[in-house]
């Protein structure tokens, strides 16, 4: 029997047990300013090079589960987590990081959260550059909102606390799109690297299964097939795969996105999850 996707509990990542109480019971229970917290947690490997960190600091960038992220950041400075932090004592992460820690605070907080993979239109313009937010349950709206918890505060986008369609098109979002033609797949992609094109939207949509799944892994983990798609070795039967990831997706029945998640090629192994 398939079991049904709660998103208020954790998940293996999400898990924040271990984890000092009195350094959590000061966060809000309103998601937005619980997302709020996490920009002064966190600081991209890029804007930490300046700041003559020791190389081993590097090396939060690996971690998956945000009880070891949140244990980190409290051996470098053990006030409560909605203290900000120095950039120097805050942890060495991607955007992946940022969505994590938000998510796993407001399921912390009992709010349905879930972490989701794919393409920010926003960075650069006519480009999907790849990225990780975060999204809630809204129960008067009846709808998932959508939060970019890194760029909370700054002046990237006027809304990043509710993201306006387009403006963030998680793995299978872009998928569909490149299969009908809407968007220049080669144009979707990684900032700073030569890693463009539909081989990166075919990756973020089975990162974003595999998210909406409670299973949110390192940007650059592969599985399954994702090696071989990759580097142009799938065909035909690959992309039906492909399709029915983005139109399960789009549905959005838990149960058949559980369902779907079994299947070997796409169910993150037993290796990447243990910590």
């Amino acid at each position: 029997m398939t079991a049904v996707l709660d998103y208020t509990s954790a998940g293996p990542f999400t898990r924040i047990d271990g984890v000092d109480p009195l350094a959590l019971e000061s966060l809000p229970t309103d998601p937005v300013q619980i997302c709020r917290v996490v920009p002064y947690l966190v600081v991209q490997p890029t804007d930490a090079r300046s700041l003559n960190l020791p190389a081993d600091r590097f090396d939060e960038n690996q971690i998956r589960p945000a009880s070891v992220l949140l244990r980190r950041l409290l051996a470098l400075d053990p006030a409560p987590v909605t203290s900000a932090r120095e950039p120097d004592k805050r942890l060495v992460g991607t955007c992946r990081h940022f969505a994590v820690l938000s998510c796993a605070f407001l399921r912390h907080r009992g709010i349905a959260a879930r972490v989701r993979c794919g393409f920010a239109t926003y960075f650069q313009p006519g480009q999907g550059v790849d990225h990780w937010i975060t999204e809630y349950w809204d129960d008067a709206g009846k709808r998932w909102i959508r939060i970019d918890s890194e760029i909370l505060g700054q002046n990237v986008l006027p809304r990043a606390h509710n993201l306006q369609p387009g403006e963030f098109l998680s793995g299978g979002e872009a998928w569909l799109a490149y299969r009908r033609g809407e968007i220049d797949g080669s144009q979707f992609g990684v900032y700073g690297t030569q890693n463009w094109g539909p081989a990166e939207i075919r990756g973020n949509a089975v990162k974003d299964l595999a998210a909406i799944n409670k299973v949110e892994t390192l940007p650059w983990d592969e599985w399954g097939r994702m090696t071989d798609a990759y580097d142009g070795k799938t065909g035909a039967d690959y992309d039906l795969l492909l399709d029915d990831i983005a139109e399960v997706c789009a549905g959005d029945d838990p149960v058949a996105v559980r369902a779907l998640y079994e299947h070997e090629d796409l169910c993150v192994p037993d290796n990447l999850i243990r910590f």
